[in-house]
């Protein structure tokens, strides 16, 4: 990242002041990060009482408004409001629990700890380093001089990484977040490619009953096998539905074009291809049988079936059922299921995340679809624009997982340029 790209950021004197702040407090957002990192908000059990206290602390002493919302009191939600000019507000959305880890298997420590230009901690990448950023990025914001160009909102989260309802469906529901667009600090990034999310898929889970009749092992022929009945549903669903070409609508096709680009290195342009014109279908759980010498009277299983952003859902699934209820002694005891959602490529909100990143590190950046779908899913369903953005490293989830001081500080000068660029491909 050169002091050139970041100087690009934006224009006027109030751009120029945020992004200079951020570039001399760098080793303040280490400090920071490794602070975050310092609290452990492992979930399960997911308790992010403390994390939210540091929080609220760290923001206390600047002209914000705090809202604290706790459906479950060891799981609260922070909704910092830094008020702005103009009529526009934008919202930085970010979770602070982070999935489990043994200690014995890491070779750093999982609560944070620098090793030259890498911090290592249990959400280094995901995504308390994010979180550090957008902390950052408001104090830059507050201590300047004037207004930022809108309202600036910040939701500190919990419960994201179990899908959980205490975190940010809470706040939906209790309409604690009105905002014109929203960018979230997941990272974004595989094999130093560097993308901003604009899409994810829809899901259909389906759980399938196999009943059979039971006998010995030995004289399997007096029996019908319910794993095997279950199974053959299972490959007569892989075989009619995923090689079918999906219906795609024309707006996902410029999205389609650069997923496929970003993801081919990675699995090649093929498969590439193929996980976004066709259905992906994949086999969980299966359950069946109690003793390898008896033939099951019963089984069930779970199916995951995803489908890119635009397709009809519900006709697919449709599709399914009418397969299913051809397979011999199957049916579908249970079925969840949700429809990819898309933020057009060249909207103000993609157009402006898209283009600060990429005057900050200098690099290309991706506008392409996640492989599942998250918290972005959701805040579109409610009607604000949002997209993913974070630089990072490919170790979300990992033993030793780390970001690097660079990420930190290109995360920040994205996050604290972004209110100007935003609002100036609105005018």
């Amino acid at each position: 990242m050169s002091d050139q790209s970041a100087g690009d950021l934006g224009d006027g004197d109030r751009a120029s002041d945020v992004t200079a702040y951020v570039r001399e407090h760098r080793e303040d957002l280490v400090a920071l990060a490794l602070d975050l990192l310092a609290v452990d908000t492992q979930n399960p059990p997911g308790d992010t009482r403390e994390l939210a206290g540091f929080v609220a602390d760290y923001v206390a002493d600047l002209p914000v408004d705090v809202e604290r919302v706790a459906v479950d009191p060891a799981k609260p939600n922070l909704v910092v409001t830094l008020p702005g000019a103009g009529d526009r507000t934008l919202l930085y959305d970010g979770h602070l629990d982070t999935v489990p880890f043994d200690a014995e298997d890491w070779t750093h420590d999982p609560l944070g700890e620098r090793d030259g230009d890498r911090v290592y901690g249990r959400g280094a990448t995901d995504m308390k380093g994010s979180l550090a950023a957008m902390l950052l990025a408001l104090r830059a914001h507050a201590e300047s001089d004037g207004e930022p160009p809108a309202d600036l909102v910040f939701a500190f989260v919990s419960d994201e990484e179990v899908g959980g309802d205490a975190g940010l469906p809470a706040l939906l529901a209790g309409d604690h977040l009105d905002a014109d667009a929203c960018v979230i600090g997941e990272p974004t990034c595989e094999d130093g490619r560097h993308s901003v999310t604009v899409a994810d898929r829809g899901s259909i889970w389906l759980t399938l009953d196999a009943d059979g009749e039971g006998a010995h092992g030995s004289r399997p022929v007096l029996g019908d096998n319910a794993i095997d009945r279950l199974y053959a549903a299972v490959e007569e669903l892989r075989e009619r539905f995923g090689g079918r070409e999906l219906s795609l609508d024309p707006a996902v096709e410029a999205v389609l074009a650069e997923s496929v680009e970003y993801y081919a290195p990675a699995m090649g342009e093929a498969t590439a291809r193929r996980l976004f014109t066709t259905p992906s279908i994949n086999l969980g759980t299966l359950h069946g049988g109690d003793a390898v010498n008896s033939v099951p009277e019963s089984a069930w299983a779970e199916i995951d079936v995803r489908l890119t952003a635009g397709v009809d859902t519900a006709e697919v699934l449709g599709d399914i059922r009418e397969c299913v209820a051809g397979c011999e002694g199957v049916s579908v005891a249970d079925v969840s299921w949700s429809v990819g959602t898309v933020e057009p490529v060249d909207s103000p909100l993609v157009e402006a995340v898209a283009s600060t990143a990429e005057a900050a590190i200098g690099e290309r950046v991706f506008r392409r679809s996640a492989t599942g779908g998250g918290d972005a899913k959701q805040l579109r369903n409610a009607g604000i624009p949002t997209v993913e953005f974070a630089l990072g490293t490919d170790t979300v989830h990992a033993v030793d997982e780390y970001t690097t001081v660079d990420a930190l500080a290109g995360n920040a000068l994205t996050y604290a340029a972004l209110p100007g660029r935003w609002v100036a491909e609105h005018d």
